[in-house]
């Protein structure tokens, strides 16, 4: 191909520089383009969930962005959950406390069914909220079906969770408070980096 490659003619060398020069920049915009369209990023990354490394730790640490109410510490006793087994539940934090820094549990109802030891599997249904805002994130009752989840302790969810089922029986629901260690971290995953996860479960199944 360079062989075939004409020069022009002296008289048109002028045109010729000035179409390489449009031809250089319009390549170069195509490439600015094409690499603005890129993805900003996994949305998984900085999620604390077994299987994603979000791996290396940064060298400096953002603070959060949700605001984790302040005062004296508030305990998983201090939560008032209202509703039913089975049915959807309402989870109330209280306005003037700080979110617990450790993974906390309570049995609302002990389950009578099978264990979840490690490894199980099970169907849960799950309410969210988010501590900073008080806020309804997430809920398994709206989308009407259970979630599964596969070898419990290891299974593909945040460490909040493979902690913190274990020892409910099916028919139980618990309450969980997953500081952000255990959560979703500063990644964030959809949420505020370093947010406080209030979960409301029910162990609907157990295998």
């Amino acid at each position: 191909m360079i062989g075939a490659f004409k020069l022009p003619a002296m008289r048109n060398v002028g045109k010729f520089m000035i179409a390489v020069a449009v031809g250089i920049s319009l390549t170069a915009c195509a490439n600015s383009e094409q690499a603005s369209s890129q993805p900003p990023g996994d949305p998984t990354v900085g999620a604390k969930a077994k299987p994603t490394a979000s791996s290396a730790a940064p060298t400096t640490v953002a603070p959060s962005t949700a605001t984790q109410s302040g005062g004296q510490e508030c305990s998983v006793d201090d939560i008032l959950v209202e509703g039913a087994p089975g049915s959807k539940p309402k989870i109330t934090i209280p306005p003037a406390c700080a979110a617990p820094k450790t993974l906390q549990s309570k049995d609302l109802v002990e389950g009578t069914g099978a264990a979840v030891t490690a490894g199980v599997t099970m169907d849960t249904h799950y309410l969210l909220v988010t501590w900073s805002n008080r806020q309804e994130k997430d809920s398994s009752w709206d989308r009407g079906e259970p979630y599964p989840l596969e070898n419990v302790g290891k299974a593909q969810v945040i460490d909040g969770w493979n902690e913190g089922l274990l020892g409910m029986k099916q028919g139980g629901r618990r309450l969980l408070v997953v500081p952000p260690d255990k959560g979703y971290g500063e990644g964030g995953n959809g949420i505020a980096p370093n947010e406080t996860l209030v979960f409301v479960i029910d162990a609907v199944k157990v295998t």
